[in-house]
Order: C-alpha cells, then structure tokens, then sequence
C-alpha cells in the first residue's frame, strides 16, 4: 500500500516537472494563457471543487447523520449544474472582453478607477477566507495518512502540505491544472470502486440494510432528520444551500475563465456533470453503507474512532475491506482530494494578492520574470502560512469548509452574478456584495446560527445579494458607458 502510495506522489512530481516550463508569464502563471483543453478544466475544476469536505466530510456527516446528508448533496449537484450551464460561458466572454486574469479583475475591469477599492478588498476576502480553506485541506491529508499509515496527524499535514505547496509554487495554474486532472481520476475511481466493494459485502452477507437503517431511528432514516414543520424546512433550506455559495468561488470559476472558445465549453459541462453524480452518490453510499455495516458489526476495532470522528469512515473502509494494492490507489484518490484543492487555492489566493493587491497599487508597473518570480515567491508565503494553521486546527474539515464556502460564496456570488446578469450593477454594489458577504457570515455564525437554526451559507448570501441591488440603486454609475 505504501508502494502505490509513493508511487502516486513520483508521479505528481513527474507532472509538476514535465510542466514547470510552461508557464513562462505571469499571465500563464495564473490563468494558464488558453492553453488547455475544455475537459481538462473541467476535471480540473471538479477535482478541485470536490476537496476533503466530500471524501471525508460527507462522507462522514452521512456517517453520522444519515439520509438527511442527501439535501446537502443535492445542494451541491444544484450548485455545480447552475455554475456550468449557466455562468460558463459568459465568464468565458467577460474574461476575452476585459483581459482579467481573476475573479476580483472581472469585478473592477467593468468600473474604470475603482481597481484599487474592489481589488484591495475582494483579494482580502479571498485571502482571509482561503486560509481556513486550505489549512481543511492539509488537515484532511494528516487524517487520511494517520489512519492509513500510522503516521502522527502532524507529520501527515507536514508531509501533504509541502508537496501541494513545491507544485504550485514550481508550476502554477497548468501545473495547478494537469495534476488536478491526474487526481481527478484517482478521486472518481476511489468514489466509484469503494461504493461497489461495500454494496457487494452487504450483499453477498446478506446484511438487512432497511431494518438496519429502521433500527437506527427516524433521526438517521428520514430526510429531515425525524423533523416536522418549521424545523424540517430549515434542516432542507440548510442543506440546499451550500448550492448558493458555487456563484462565488473563485478557484472553481477560473476554470472557466481558462476556456478557450465555446465548443470547449460543452465538452467540459458534459464531463463535469457525469463526474459530479458519479462522486457525490459515491460519497452518500459510503456514508451510509458505512454505517450499516458498523451496526452489524463489520467494523468493531473502529467502533471507538468512528464515534469521535465520523470523518475517518472512509479510510476505516478502504483499510478494513480492501486489499493493499487497491488500498493504496484508492487512499490515493483521497489525499488526491485535498491536494488538488489546496493547491487551486494557494494559485488563487498568491494571484490575488500580485494581480488585485500589489497590481494596482504598484508605482511602476512590473513585468516579465519579475511578476513571475512575485507570483512563485507569495505562493511560498501564503501556503506555509496556511500550512503553520493547520498544525493547530480545531474544527472538523466539514466545518472549516462550510465556513470558508459561505464566506467567499456570499461575498462574490452576488457581485459576480450581477455583473454578467444585471447591467445596472454599480461599483458600490459591488463593494456592498463583498463586505456585507464577508461581516454577515462572520456574524451570523457568531451570534445567530444557533438561535435561528438557519445556515449562514443562505442568510449571508441573502443578505449580501439585497445588499448590492440596494447600493446599486442608491449610487448609481454616472457614466453609462461602464454600464
């Protein structure tokens, strides 16, 4: 198991080689020039999209909770069909029409002048919000390492964290791009193979899932959790809404900004579905199938683990069921998840700071091997800074996902969506969207999550969308040429 393991990583370190040279702007370091395929963005993207959130945090939260995970699920596939039938191919034009290299660019390319306000604070936001973000990921490699191999958790962050972070600092965006897609199929594999490994254990053991499932309650066999009412509706609107924060996340709509033309877009949509139902039903039957086979007693050495941390029902699977050549392939797919999103993250993150930040602000404007080695040495930075965070975690990954998720989804979404939908947005609204996204997630899940039992993924998007309409109204754009 440890073979196919370092096996996995010679072969990340071959592909971060063999693309290193090619990102020889800064432009290609961090949008990758149009140079690639619309179905490699695509695996790009979903490989990225689906972090250690979906192979240890769903499938953990289904462990825990049941078929009430189904609405977060649902949620997600939403979210994820929305972005590429609908946004795709008009971030692909706004993206040819301004020049933007970034989601922050997109926003304040529309509004001549206000480059320094819109750029300062959204790169802010990303950065604020990315960390929590990556410091998940490199925390999901500790757990799934731990588990796998025995190693301290904080030697497995340690391990993780300085490949994805060499890599993306080496490559950039198509080094970013062409492993995501080497993991991408890791991850399908893993979230297809496991599923069907346990589905035919329980069948050939004859294993009763439906009276298992009914012995464990109406909290764990009902979709809304044995809930009725008011309380039943906010468990569903809750989940659905991680579907709201996909209109804003910056490391899943460059991808679509990368795309070449068109007819690219369809081939990418098409591939991004199928791979996006295949992963999350995946992802459901192992939380699930997990649980029933820990109630008949399949999983008894683990029984303990699984009690305080639901996460690890995925490594406990593939370590209890598969053989160790399989195993390792499919742990692969797993530190395949975080890895590629971490990186994504750390590329959009260092981005936003020399193309949003440093960019306008600059008194001379740099070029050539100087913005490319500013680009590779903040990558460094930004992803030991999150790194040295994740040594210290004390959330779960589900948790810190979810926050970062409706951070940047409420402070973006919005602005973004008003931008290539709404020709009356102005910059103000766009300010409004990105600080009123930002302070209202803050808040609600400070102060007003658990009194009101409504997420903080819809309440803030909600707010941050009334926010920017409002200010748009109040202060209007004088010119109508930037309308």
């Amino acid at each position: 198991m440890m073979i196919v393991f370092i096996a996995y990583l010679l072969i990340l370190l071959l592909i971060t080689l063999y693309t290193a040279g090619k990102s020889k702007t800064a432009s290609e370091y961090v949008l990758g020039g149009k140079k690639i395929s619309g179905v490699a963005l695509a695996l790009s993207e979903r490989s990225t999209g689906e972090s250690a959130w979906l192979l240890l945090g769903l499938t953990g939260e289904a462990y825990a909770l049941g078929m009430q995970s189904v609405w977060v699920a649902l949620g997600c596939v939403i979210g994820i069909l929305f972005i590429w039938t609908v946004m795709s191919n008009r971030l692909r034009l706004e993206t040819e029409k301004t020049g933007a290299l970034t989601i922050s660019g997109i926003l304040y390319k529309r509004f001549p002048g206000a480059e320094k306000a819109i750029g300062l604070i959204s790169a802010s936001i990303i950065v604020f919000f990315f960390l929590f973000y990556v410091e998940a990921q490199f925390y999901g490699s500790g757990k799934v390492l731990e588990q796998t191999f025995g190693i301290p958790g904080y030697w497995g962050v340690i391990i993780g964290s300085l490949i994805v972070i060499f890599y993306a600092m080496v490559g950039g965006f198509i080094t970013v791009v062409y492993t995501d897609v080497f993991q991408a199929i890791l991850m399908i594999i893993t979230l297809i193979v496991l599923p069907i490994i346990i589905i035919f254990i329980v069948a050939s053991d004859n294993i009763q899932v439906r009276e298992t499932l009914i012995e464990a309650g109406n909290s764990y066999n009902s979709i809304t959790g044995g809930k009725s009412g008011i309380p039943a509706f906010l468990l569903i609107l809750s989940g659905l809404s991680w579907m709201f924060g996909y209109t804003g996340q910056p490391q899943l709509l460059t991808r679509m900004m990368a795309i070449k033309d068109k007819r690219n877009i369809k081939s990418a949509r098409a591939v991004a579905i199928v791979w996006t139902l295949l992963a999350y039903a995946g992802a459901l039957i192992i939380g699930i199938f997990g649980f029933v086979l820990a109630k008949n007693g399949y999983l008894t050495q683990n029984i303990t683990l699984l009690t305080s941390d639901a996460e690890k029902i995925l490594p406990v699977l593939i370590n209890t069921f598969v053989g160790p050549v399989i195993a390792g392939l499919l742990l692969s797919g797993a530190v395949s998840a975080m890895m590629s999103t971490a990186s994504s993250e750390i590329i959009v993150s260092s981005s936003s700071i020399t193309e949003d930040i440093y960019g306008p602000l600059a008194r001379k404007k740099v070029s050539g091997k100087k913005l490319l080695t500013l680009n590779r040495v903040v990558t460094l930075l930004v992803g030991l800074l999150a790194f040295t965070l994740a040594l210290t975690v004390k959330d779960t990954v589900y948790g810190l996902v979810s926050y970062a998720w409706s951070g940047i989804g409420s402070s973006f979404g919005p602005a973004l969506l008003l931008i290539l939908f709404w020709k009356k947005v102005s910059r103000a609204g766009v300010i409004a969207s990105l600080i009123s996204g930002t302070l209202g997630t803050i808040v609600w899940k400070m102060f007003l999550l658990a009194p009101t039992g409504i997420s903080e993924r819809l309440a803030s998007f909600v707010f941050a969308f009334i926010m920017a309409i409002l200010f748009s109204f109040i202060l209007p754009e004088k010119n109508k040429n930037n309308l």
